[in-house]
């Protein structure tokens, strides 16, 4: 499954297709696989508090949001072999390095996740 990612607040589209991780293999799978993010792609991540970047291949933006998708934290330029956490958060978004900055995304943000159709 996909989602798009609009922040309300800004006006404008975080990630135009991300990818989701709502079960157990896919939550721990996350984006180790992978050599990077392409513009537009993401990873939401739910439920999470906390993501590591051990044995990853590139750096990441993260948002932690909460339960009704407003974003608590977020974190620029995530490097491998660095943890980011927010123990308030439900859910977390990983977007390609620049993203936070590109769209001026910041805490307090209201987001929406609508899921794409296949």
């Amino acid at each position: 499954m996909k989602v798009r990612v609009f922040n309300r607040t800004r006006d404008v589209v975080v990630a135009e297709a991300a990818d989701v991780a709502n079960d157990s293999k896919t939550r721990r799978d996350g984006l180790l696989k992978r050599t990077g993010l392409a513009p537009g792609e993401g990873l939401w991540i739910v439920p999470c508090e906390a993501i590591h970047c051990f044995f990853m291949k590139f750096t990441i933006d993260v948002l932690f949001l909460s339960k009704n998708k407003q974003v608590l934290k977020a974190k620029p330029s995530v490097k491998p072999w660095r943890i980011a956490a927010c123990l308030r958060a439900h859910s977390v978004l990983e977007l390609p390095e620049g993203q936070i900055a590109a769209t001026g995304t910041r805490a307090g943000d209201q987001l929406e996740l609508e899921k794409l159709l296949s």
